[in-house]
């Protein structure tokens, strides 16, 4: 058996979800398969509505600078989802855990793999590796997956620009 760690894929789908949502839901499964999740997923009708009241409740987190706000609203979001460990073993993928039902919704299944993937994203790298991206006007959410914890752009386009604008302005006019 192995154990699905959830937290860098969960916490980069749901960035990835924020940062250029689908226009339907058709879309959106297409990028829980980009980010590798295999399953099927129950179709109703408000899922791409529903998943987008997913994603707003996640941005809460990444606005909430203070570990202290962050964990409370983590720990919210994971008890909404009424979801539990399980052992599953589907698409050839051999013996491993999931933090859901069986069945449910697709917003159902990415409150519950979001929620704990963001969870376990900050306990291990650092409460402080979650936020947007500090080049204005930018708003783009930065997972910080690096291994010195400061990243603080979405793209190596946002850096140049920001470094650009310092630069200038210790130019002066």
């Amino acid at each position: 058996m192995h154990l699905n760690p959830y937290g860098e894929y969960a916490v980069l789908l749901a960035a990835s979800l924020a940062n250029e949502w689908p226009d339907d839901r058709a879309g959106i499964e297409a990028r829980t398969r980009e980010f590798g999740m295999t399953m099927e997923f129950r179709e109703e009708p408000e899922d791409h509505a529903r998943t987008r009241l997913v994603i707003d409740d996640w941005l809460r987190v990444v606005d909430t600078p203070e570990p202290d706000g962050r964990a409370a609203l983590l720990n919210a979001h994971m008890a909404a989802t009424g979801a539990y460990p399980r052992l599953t073993d589907h698409d050839g993928e051999g013996w491993h855990l999931h933090y859901r039902d069986e069945n449910q919704v697709l917003s159902s299944v990415l409150r519950a793999v979001i929620s704990v993937g963001t969870s376990l994203h900050l306990v291990t790298r650092g409460m402080h590796r979650l936020a947007r991206c500090a080049s204005e006007p930018c708003t783009a959410v930065v997972v910080d997956v690096t291994r010195n914890g400061r990243q603080r752009y979405c793209s190596v386009r946002c850096a140049n620009r920001a470094a650009v604008r310092r630069h200038r302005e210790r130019a002066g006019p």
